[in-house]
């Protein structure tokens, strides 16, 4: 029986996010998924500024880029219009942060491309990895634990031949249906069946230039025969529609979707529906993420309303947390209480997402319906102007995520040297303030080369080291990550990048960006508690080599 180190079920976002983080670190990983390829599913669309900064350490943010349908430049704008052929109610700009100006805030800015574009761009990076192995047409059968790893059964869903592999880990990023969820006795617990919903996508040549609302990313239609949104999705006059209120017991099928689309739009076009793909709208946890080697990403353990386009990055980022954390442990720097950290910190941003995905699932385009306000005249125009402010001020927050995408702090983390924030945030202040308190992502800096302080971080810990610390504390810093063998770069901050952004004069920053302690005073027991070691399990040999990286200037 062959033996794999780690075993990840499902390549979609999540999946792929951890199977490079794994292959980056040498780890062998093995990558199965029950279709015949990546990208069937084509609901997301926005890959938001957190995503895409994963991508830029992957190395691959420019590929995306470069397969987007309609340019970086496209304006990410979300228009509100009373029908696409109608009257326009309100626009919001910059949606998702996706104007691919620079921005001292983040390295790389949102994109609106297909999920599939994305999963196929990760998937070419995944196979470049010398210890990855990904296999298609392959399904999840059944597992058990002993106390050396896990068994895995896989069936090969073209030949019907199954095989037992023996494994380290088992990661289920098998999505809502998770048979790995079923297979370890979580739960999924919250509220099923907020909305019934639909994603069709069809094909209209010319219906980009048939509106006068000019370019944007998606359109609300707010009218009483089908409010909904769509949007250009793709080349070749490919869009989206998506209705947010149906009629009870009303059914969407390939034959009537195309009526229903021409209802909304109120433009008589010839358009094709290419697929239609029912789907139910809930606000869900898993009980449980992980049972003994068995862990759930994406999906698999938390499920939201889509509104804010957090679902497919959130797995993404479940991949990058429980990847590098599952590498340290195989290598030998990581100890147990690291990998019970996963749950512990991803818990709580799934439910700070799932409680703000369900507040913009509660405002559709169907709330701002209003008699009259199609009407051709000074008091229709008159009403439209006031249902535009109001649509902006409630669904602004929606479309103006950074609070929410960079925001989220693992302040409570057992692998964090926490300390309390200096002020409360106001949860109505939607602006993202940087901090570097132990929890938080580490403040984006634009060096004066031009360079993002992020690309100076190795694959390991990051010591961020302001101008005015202390040779000898730096020293013992280097030295206590050697004797441990944790891989360390030390990033050496002029004046005008720490400025308020690092205050103190040591900044230790984890492999996913986030600060996990900081002082001015290096104590070696800092290094145990960040790679879960303080809770006394048992590290690598003393004197087992870590790399250590110096970067910057030093001067």
């Amino acid at each position: 029986m062959r033996r794999r180190t780690v075993v990840v079920i499902g390549a979609g976002p999540s999946g792929l996010a951890l199977t490079i983080e794994l292959g980056s670190r040498g780890i062998d990983c093995l990558l199965v998924e029950r279709n015949d390829r990546v990208g069937y599913a084509p609901r997301a669309k926005t890959t938001n500024v957190r995503t895409r900064t994963h991508l830029r350490r992957w190395g691959i943010a420019d590929r995306l880029a470069a397969v987007s349908p309609f340019g970086i430049d496209y304006p990410s704008t979300v228009a509100f219009v009373t029908r696409l052929g109608g009257f326009g109610l309100a626009k919001i700009e910059d949606a998702s942060n996706c104007h691919p100006r620079r921005n001292e805030l983040y390295p790389e800015h949102g994109q609106w491309v297909p999920q599939y574009k994305l999963e196929q761009v990760m998937r070419d990076r995944a196979e470049e990895l010398a210890s990855v192995d990904l296999r298609f047409s392959t399904e999840f059968v059944g597992v058990e634990q002993n106390a050396d790893g896990a068994e895995i059964v896989l069936r090969d869903r073209v030949s019907g031949e199954t095989e037992t592999i023996a494994c380290d880990y088992v990661v289920g990023a098998d999505g809502a249906r998770s048979a790995l969820r079923e297979a370890i006795g979580a739960r999924m617990e919250g509220k099923y069946g907020l909305s019934r919903n639909y994603n069709i996508v069809f094909r209209a040549p010319g219906l980009a230039d048939a509106h006068r609302h000019g370019p944007a990313t998606m359109y609300w239609q707010v009218n009483p025969a089908a409010p909904s949104l769509t949007g250009p999705m793709d080349k070749n006059d490919v869009w989206f529609f998506m209705p947010t209120r149906l009629a009870e017991g009303f059914t969407i099928t390939l034959e009537n979707a195309g009526d229903l689309i021409r209802d909304a739009i109120g433009i008589e076009t010839p358009l094709e529906v290419l697929s239609v793909d029912e789907w139910v709208a809930s606000s869900l946890i898993a009980d449980k993420y992980r049972d003994g080697r068995i862990f759930l990403i994406g999906d698999a353990c938390h499920l939201h309303p889509p509104f804010g386009g957090y679902g497919m990055n959130m797995g993404v980022a479940d991949g990058v947390d429980l990847g590098w954390k599952l590498a340290a442990r195989i290598q030998g720097w990581g100890a147990g209480p690291l990998l019970d950290s996963y749950e512990t910190e991803r818990r709580t941003i799934h439910q700070e997402v799932i409680a703000e995905a369900a507040a913009n699932h509660a405002v559709l385009s169907n709330e701002f319906w209003a008699e009259g306000l199609e009407d051709d005249s000074p008091p229709g125009a008159a009403m439209r102007a006031d249902v535009g402010e109001r649509i902006v001020a409630i669904k602004r927050r929606e479309f103006h995520t950074l609070k929410t995408v960079l925001g989220g702090c693992y302040e409570n983390s057992p692998v964090i040297a926490g300390e309390e924030r200096g002020t409360a945030t106001d949860p109505d202040d939607r602006r993202y303030v940087p901090t570097s308190t132990p929890g938080c992502l580490a403040p984006h800096v634009w060096r004066a080369d031009g360079r993002s302080l992020y690309d100076l971080f190795g694959l390991g810990f990051s010591l961020l080291v302001r101008f005015n610390a202390s040779g000898d504390q730096i020293r013992r810093a280097t030295a206590a990550a050697a004797k441990r063998g944790i891989p360390l770069s030390v990033v050496y901050l002029t004046e005008a990048d720490a400025a308020d952004r690092y205050p103190s004069a040591l900044t230790l920053v984890r492999p996913d960006q986030h600060v996990a302690w900081r002082g001015s005073h290096w104590g070696d027991d800092v290094l145990d508690l960040v790679t879960g070691k303080a809770a006394g399990t048992q590290g690598v040999e003393a004197g087992s080599p870590g790399p250590v990286e110096l970067v910057g200037d030093a001067t």
